[in-house]
C-alpha cells in the first residue's frame, strides 16, 4: 500500500522533471545550450547528439558557440541544426559554429506561451493518469482483501493530495516560464 503510493509519487516527480526538460528546450530569446538537446548530427554513420560531439557554450547573452571535438564533424553539425526545428541559421567560420538568437517578437512570444500552456496541460494529464492507475491498483487490493475499506479511503486521499500538489507544481512551472518568455 505504501509502496503503491511511493511509486505514484516517484512517477509524478518524473513527470515534473520531464516538464522542466521540455521547458529548458524552449527558445526564449536568450542563448541556452538545452535547445540543442534533441538535435542529432550524423557522425561516422551514426546519429549522435550534438552535445556529445562538441562543446556547447554561451559566449554572449544571445550567442551560442559550438566547437566540435573533431573538425570533420563541423558540416554535419551545421546540417543537423539547419534541418532541426529550432529556427536559427548557424554561421560556420571553419572552426566553430555560432547560433545567434534573435529577439522575440510579440507574436512569437504569444505563440510560445500557448505552447507552454499545452505542454503544462499535457504534464497535468500525465499526473492525473498516474493517479487513476494508482487508484485502480488500490481498489484491486481492496477487492482482493489485501487492505480494508478505511485503508482504501486513506490511500485515496493521500493519492489525491499528491495529485493536487504535483498539478500545482506544474502550474507554477508554466507561470514561471510564461513570465520568462514575456519579460525577455
Amino acid at each position: 500500500m505504501k509502496a503503491t503510493i511511493d511509486n505514484a509519487k516517484e512517477k509524478m516527480n518524473k513527470s515534473l522533471k520531464a516538464l522542466d526538460k521540455e521547458f529548458a528546450a524552449i527558445r526564449a530569446g536568450r542563448a541556452n545550450p538545452a535547445v540543442l538537446d534533441k538535435v542529432q548530427a550524423e557522425y561516422w554513420g551514426t546519429l549522435t547528439p550534438i552535445n556529445q560531439m562538441a562543446s556547447v557554450s554561451v559566449s554572449e547573452a544571445r550567442i551560442l558557440v559550438i566547437q566540435p571535438y573533431d573538425k570533420s564533424a563541423l558540416k554535419s553539425i551545421e546540417k543537423a541544426i539547419q534541418a532541426s526545428d529550432i529556427g536559427i541559421n548557424p554561421t560556420n567560420d571553419g572552426t566553430v559554429i555560432r547560433l545567434t538568437f534573435p529577439q522575440l517578437t510579440e507574436e512569437r512570444r504569444k505563440d510560445l506561451c500557448k505552447n507552454i500552456k499545452k505542454i503544462g496541460e499535457d504534464s497535468k494529464v500525465a499526473i492525473r493518469s498516474i493517479r487513476r492507475d494508482t487508484m485502480d491498483k488500490l481498489k484491486a487490493m481492496k477487492k482482493n482483501s489485501e487492505i480494508t475499506e478505511d485503508d482504501l479511503k486513506d490511500c485515496e486521499k493521500k493519492v489525491q493530495d499528491l495529485t493536487d500538489k504535483y498539478c500545482a507544481e506544474a502550474d507554477k512551472a508554466v507561470a514561471a516560464k510564461e513570465k520568462e518568455i514575456m519579460t525577455v
